[in-house]
């Protein structure tokens, strides 16, 4: 059986933490922020923690030997 490869997509924009979980950047930082108020741009600031559902999605079949 071959190996699986790693979406390199994925590699770039996911980072797993020491305790497993997945970080990403926030969405919707890059341009268009006038439309954004304050509170919007300070509170997506940095990163996140993706969800639970989503990083079985992400780990199994993008990721699959982590990274």
């Amino acid at each position: 059986m071959p190996k699986m490869k790693t979406k390199k997509a994925a590699a770039k924009r996911f980072k797993i933490t020491a305790t497993g979980k997945l970080k990403h950047g926030v969405v919707g930082k890059r341009h268009r922020l006038s439309s954004h108020n304050a509170k919007y741009i300070r509170q997506n600031r940095g990163t996140k923690v993706a969800a639970h559902a989503d990083v079985a999605r992400v780990m199994k079949k993008f990721l699959p030997y982590g990274l």
